[in-house]
């Protein structure tokens, strides 16, 4: 026994560290209520995230089914062709692991990938198995996160994405040439056609249930449904796809068939087991900055073709830390573009919440972002005919726009002047940054400050708000994130001191 949990730990350790590089800093997008007889919940709310040394996220149990992989992409730590010791979990393990973290409230619930081990196909039904034993095995009703692996059987990916808060699938690269150049094995249609398939089953499940197919957004929040529906839509619904299999085992009007196991199991769940929607809380994919030539610009046109054609609810940046050695790739000593990640989703955020299209924010005679500025800040003192805003009168979409106001606190200026005039310390008080703000926007026809609108005076100004954090961003070994695991304090030796607070009990 003892054995067996060592040789768990140590996959554990391996196939936690090989994940850290795949970025899921999610919230959960879903309301799901504790239940008697299940364990665990899920929260619209989010879960935050802190790292272990060893990779492991706390609030996530972020892991790989396995890092053995069939291809050989260049930018890949787990490629084909790197010397990196290998290891893969049962689904048993992974559910084990799941559940007795989850009890000790070291997770609130799962993050699951992995290499292609075999083929897509084949690794999908081992992440099917898993998530299947953990809903209707051990009764888990907590987050779970799927990576969809490109190039599995469509039949596959539906059944994963009826258990599955949300699945993703990595675009990698935002062009098909430099996917061709790194990922020889993968291919941009191949990685596509699944993004469309899963937003094509997210759009039908939210039809049978009287909501809009696309994702919601107004006022800069996003509206989610809980994920829940009832036996009627859902057999109506496994009709409409050819997956609801009359005579095909047990179960009223037949039955559904395990592609991991052979079981044949009801194609209506026993009462009391909740029948969920296709992934509620959306689809999302991530890009790798930094490991090829493509501009901010490009990247960002992508970015916003993304959300228009595949509906998704986030598009995650990764900056390329320089693991492998290639000619086609930065050196290994090259410092990861932080910094420029940084600004990708600043602009994300702008293209998401604040009605901002990429060729407003870019252009080809200007392909990338200002280093010393944030996107928004550099719209506008680039927009100056735009300024300065009178915050009593200007409409919703406007005070959006100013540096300074975000949607929260548009929001509430836009419900609080109705009943009365504002001033500064108002503004203030509803969370606006007026050291951004106070060069854009008047109150009553005053500014804050007299402020002349040129340029070159309102940059500099900004720019020393922010070197501080620039610098930090660019220099990441100046500081670290705090953990549960690790404190700088731990090590060192106690002084008489120590032993004279902890005795008195003031430690």
């Amino acid at each position: 026994m003892e054995r067996r949990f060592m040789e768990l730990e140590e996959k554990l350790r391996i196939l936690s560290a090989a994940a850290k590089y795949d970025v899921a800093c999610t919230s959960s997008g879903v309301d799901r209520a504790g239940k008697k007889g299940a364990l665990g919940n899920s929260l619209a709310a989010g879960i935050c995230h802190s790292f272990a040394s060893d990779g492991r996220c706390i609030s996530l149990l972020k892991i790989l089914l396995t890092n053995h992989c069939i291809y050989d992409c260049k930018y890949c730590l787990n490629r084909r062709s790197n010397d990196v010791k290998r290891a893969a979990f049962t689904p048993d393990e992974i559910c084990t692991l799941t559940m007795e973290f989850y009890r000790r409230n070291y997770i609130e619930g799962l993050f699951l990938s992995s290499g292609v081990f075999r083929s897509p196909t084949y690794t999908m039904e081992q992440i099917y198995e898993v998530i299947w034993k953990l809903r209707r095995i051990h009764r888990f009703r907590g987050y779970i996160h799927v990576k969809a692996i490109p190039g599995a059987d469509d039949s596959i990916l539906d059944e994963v994405g009826l258990l599955a808060d949300r699945m993703s699938v990595n675009l990698e690269l935002p062009t098909a040439e430099s996917l061709r150049a790194l990922a020889p094995h993968k291919s941009r249609d191949g990685i596509l056609k699944p993004m469309s398939r899963i937003r094509n089953q997210i759009a039908a499940s939210r039809q049978s249930m009287g909501q809009n197919a696309r994702l919601e957004r107004a006022w800069g929040v996003k509206h989610l449904s809980n994920g829940l529906f009832n036996e009627e839509d859902y057999r109506r619904r496994l009709e409409a796809e050819e997956l609801f299999k009359i005579g095909a085992g047990p179960g009223p009007g037949g039955g559904i068939c395990d592609p991991a196991s052979g079981e044949v199991r009801p194609a209506v769940p026993e009462r009391g087991l909740d029948i969920r929607t296709f992934a509620p809380a959306g689809q999302s994919t991530q890009m790798i900055v930094g490991a090829t030539p493509e501009s901010d610009y490009h990247m960002m046109m992508v970015t916003q073709a993304l959300y228009r054609q595949y509906d998704l609810k986030r598009v995650f940046f990764s900056a390329y830390i320089g693991l492998n050695e290639d000619a086609a790739l930065p050196d290994p000593g090259s410092p990861p573009p932080l910094l420029r990640e940084h600004r990708l989703y600043q602009a994300d955020w702008l293209l998401r919440f604040y009605g901002f299209r990429a060729e407003e924010l870019l252009s080809e005679e200007r392909p990338n972002f200002n280093v010393l500025l944030d996107p928004k800040c550099d719209w506008a003192v680039r927009h100056l005919e735009c300024f300065p805003v009178e915050v009593m009168s200007a409409d919703y979409e406007m005070l959006l726009r100013v540096p300074g106001i975000g949607a929260k606190s548009a929001r509430r200026i836009y419900n609080a002047r109705r009943f009365g005039s504002l001033d500064f310390p108002d503004l203030k008080r509803m969370g606006v940054v007026l050291k951004r703000a106070h060069y854009f926007i008047t109150l009553g026809g005053r500014q804050m400050f007299p402020v002349r609108l040129e340029e070159n005076r309102i940059t500099a100004g900004l720019i020393a708000d922010g070197r501080k954090k620039n610098w930090e961003l660019s220099h990441d070994d100046c500081y670290r994130q705090l953990n549960l695991f690790d404190d700088m304090k731990l090590e060192a030796v106690p002084e008489a001191e120590d032993f004279a607070k902890s005795a008195g009990g003031q430690l």
